[in-house]
């Protein structure tokens, strides 16, 4: 891992959200300040769909520049398009849909009634693919060394059992080395089928945040920050180049290891 995660705690999971957003809209102003873009990764679940409610609400949001921004997924179900149960679905109807973005910067994962049918390992091909192109434009050490664009920050939900993105305990994606963008059959979380970034891809991120709210959630954040194995807990292996900040409520936090350094927030 790169560094020390960075660990702040909020009352709630609604003063989560509200602050998650403000820091998210102040990183990509950051980001485009410094390069004129910004590469974001966005995720579902409730905690990231409530960061992107409180997004759109912000009186801020509009100090970025939205046709700018890249936008991109940890993870996709895969379901038809418009399936009200994809990440995309829900990213727009929260958010997306609301924005002055240029649509060629939104990077939805395919399908299952995509251009590849009912093939998620081709799906996943064609988004490594998309990751590789927009990397071209970039140097390898922005991007760090791997075949996707620099990602200014990532964001991911974790799960009861520790999952991230669709990387689920002990099932074959967490394994993958080489690979960008993997199929998941089998998954513990229906549906079965999906698409995921890997731990190659996470980790060129600048920054990963990672967001948990709720009592449900506690002992999957205290197994991770405890310094599990990335194959056995995958939340412990999504970490940013730069930092890794986890966002939490005060449930979610309740069995934090002793010692572990966090921030008290409002």
């Amino acid at each position: 891992m790169t560094g020390t995660p960075t660990v702040l705690v909020h009352n709630d999971g609604a003063l989560l959200a509200r602050a998650a957003a403000a820091r998210f809209i102040t990183r990509v102003v950051d980001a485009q300040a410094a390069r004129g873009v910004a590469h974001v990764v966005l995720t579902g679940g409730r905690n990231g769909n409530a960061l992107l409610r409180e997004l759109a609400e912000s009186p801020a949001r509009d100090a970025v520049d939205w046709a700018h921004v890249h936008v991109w997924w940890g993870d996709e179900r895969f379901l038809a398009s418009g399936h009200p149960e994809r990440n995309e679905t829900q990213a727009r109807a929260e958010l997306l849909d609301k924005l002055p973005l240029n649509p060629a910067f939104v990077h939805a994962m395919p399908a299952n009634d995509g251009p590849d049918g009912n093939d998620p390992e081709a799906a996943a091909a064609r988004y490594a693919a998309e990751l590789a192109v927009a990397a071209r434009a970039e140097t390898a050490g922005e991007r760090g060394g791997v075949d996707v664009p620099s990602f200014d920050v990532a964001l991911f939900g974790v799960g009861p059992d520790t999952h991230v993105a669709s990387l689920f305990p002990e099932l074959p994606a967490v394994q993958e080395t080489e690979r960008t963008v993997v199929a998941v059959r089998g998954a513990p979380k229906p549906p079965p089928t999906r698409i995921t970034l890997t731990f190659p891809a996470i980790r060129t991120a600048k920054d990963v945040w990672l967001l948990a709210a709720g009592e449900d959630k506690a002992a999957a954040v205290r197994i991770a920050l405890a310094g599990g194995g990335d194959k056995q807990v995958p939340a412990a292996g999504a970490y940013g180049r730069r930092s890794t900040l986890w966002l939490l409520d005060r449930t979610a936090a309740a069995q934090l290891p002793k010692g572990l350094n966090r921030i008290a927030s409002p």
